[in-house]
């Protein structure tokens, strides 16, 4: 190992380039070549080695230069041509030498920060300089609002830049109590302007009517004054669309609120079954009897006429309205002629307040022009059928060409459910009637009449007799006040 700077058995190789470097600015410029060339020159001759082992990189990174072409590599630094000395060698940190194959890379050179300068302080007079700017108002926050308890307007452009405390909300104040809501009575008197609280007006509550309210309304209606006895006629060409149990049904409703002076006449001149079903029989006397009677029955007056006119009627169970049957023989009907029906329809008219007439299914009779002709009010009776429909649409066209549109157009339409539930057809009837008469009521089915037998109003359930209270009262709704 001796005689070797390597330590690998070899004679030591030349100096690399950083050694001659130090060697020159130690010993004072160039005087250091000749010592290195007369060192290099006892030293004996290299022998010659069949291949050149690796050489060991410097600790700096660099791995040494890359041999020219048709030169030596083991070329000393004093014998390269043409080489001018640097004064110095730095890595670049950004991009280290690459090493050779095989040699392990060395970890390059930390890099070194440069030396931060200090920042030039700030004149005194830049304010001057560049002219005054006010500071930028502080960023509101968003919860502002939420924090304060109170809403702040910003401040503006011109304010001074130091904040404002908050300033403490006031403490709400509690609206004024309005007065309760008095309900109108009925019929609702004119509305007063309401008393003013704290220079406001007090508040007005609208309540929707509850079901009694409604009840009590319809059950007022028929308690009014009608100012002179109203004729009700039930008509519909087409039978089996309870003209009859509408007729019955109507009379005692009204009677069961008035109390008396109702009575329902079955003008039906084929074997009306009126008589039948309501009333009590205690005769057997019909129109027939009454017509007959006549010149001496109208000839009386006040109790006396009361009197005798009661030997004529039938009576509902209950009292509450009269019964003027029908005759069953249909040889009779040939003698109600238009004269006849307007003299029966005077005399009721003085006994008693509310006439419901059944006016059979002859549009061509006698009877039933007079009795339409005499009509205070028109109720077209149907069911939820087409045929029946039709019918009392056909109706309508012939009174407005016999010259009683007026009565055709005022006309309640009461629609009656033969069976449980809500059929398919009703709702397209609703619509239809109510543009051709002045309302349209429905009345639900009841077991109570299914059987066709004698009509008791009593029996009825709640909800059917509610329906048929409404229904009464849309009939007399434009009479009396």
């Amino acid at each position: 190992m001796e005689g070797s700077e390597t330590g690998w058995g070899r004679p030591a190789e030349p100096a690399p380039r950083w050694r001659a470097l130090l060697d020159r600015a130690r010993l004072g410029g160039r005087s250091a070549e000749p010592a290195a060339t007369e060192r290099r020159a006892e030293e004996p001759p290299p022998s010659p080695s069949p291949e050149p082992l690796p050489r060991r990189g410097p600790g700096t990174g660099y791995a040494g230069r890359a041999p020219a072409v048709g030169q030596p590599a083991d070329r000393s630094y004093g014998e390269e041509p043409d080489y001018r000395a640097e004064p110095a060698y730095r890595v670049d940190p950004a991009h280290p030498a690459r090493p050779y194959r095989g040699q392990p890379a060395q970890p390059p050179y930390p890099a070194v920060p440069e030396p931060r300068r200090p920042e030039p302080m700030e004149s005194r007079y830049n304010l001057l300089d560049n002219g005054y700017r006010h500071a930028a108002p502080p960023v509101e926050s968003r919860y502002a609002l939420l924090d304060n308890g109170g809403y702040q307007p910003p401040s503006s452009a011109m304010a001074s830049p130091a904040v404002a405390p908050p300033v403490a909300p006031l403490p709400a104040v509690a609206p004024p109590t309005p007065p309760p809501a008095v309900l109108p009575p009925t019929p609702p008197p004119a509305v007063l302007p309401p008393a003013t609280v704290a220079g406001r007006p007090g508040r007005i509550e609208w309540r929707a009517q509850s079901a009694g309210s409604d009840l009590e309304r319809a059950a007022a209606v028929l308690r009014r004054d009608l100012g002179t006895p109203r004729v009700i006629a039930f008509a519909n060409p087409k039978g089996g669309v309870h003209k009859t149990t509408a007729t019955v049904l109507a009379a005692a409703t009204v009677g069961s609120v008035r109390g008396r002076g109702v009575l329902a006449w079955d003008d039906n001149e084929l074997r009306g079954t009126l008589g039948l079903r309501a009333g009590s029989a205690r005769h057997a006397r019909t129109i027939r009897h009454l017509v007959a009677d006549l010149v001496q029955i109208e000839i009386r007056e006040g109790a006396e006429l009361l009197e005798i006119l009661d030997d004529y009627l039938r009576h509902a169970s209950d009292g509450s309205y009269d019964v003027l049957a029908g005759e069953e023989s249909p040889r009779f009907a040939q003698r109600l002629d238009q004269f006849t029906v307007k003299r029966v329809l005077e005399l009721l008219r003085r006994t008693h307040d509310v006439i419901c007439v059944d006016t059979g299914n002859n549009v061509e009779s006698p009877n039933w022009r007079t009795v339409m002709q005499a009509a205070d009010q028109l109720v077209v009776t149907t069911v939820p059928r087409e045929d029946a429909a039709f019918s009392a649409d056909w109706m309508l066209d012939l009174l407005h060409e016999e010259g009683m549109g007026q009565l055709a157009d005022n006309a309640v339409t009461l629609i009656s459910c033969p069976t449980p539930g809500r059929l398919p057809l009703q709702g397209d009837l609703e619509k239809h009637f109510a543009t051709r008469t002045r309302g349209v009521t429905v009345v639900p089915y009841d077991p109570a009449l299914e059987t066709g037998s004698s009509i008791e109003y009593h029996q009825l359930q709640g909800e059917t007799r509610q329906a048929w209270l409404r229904a009464a009262s849309a009939m007399l709704e434009p009479f009396g006040r």
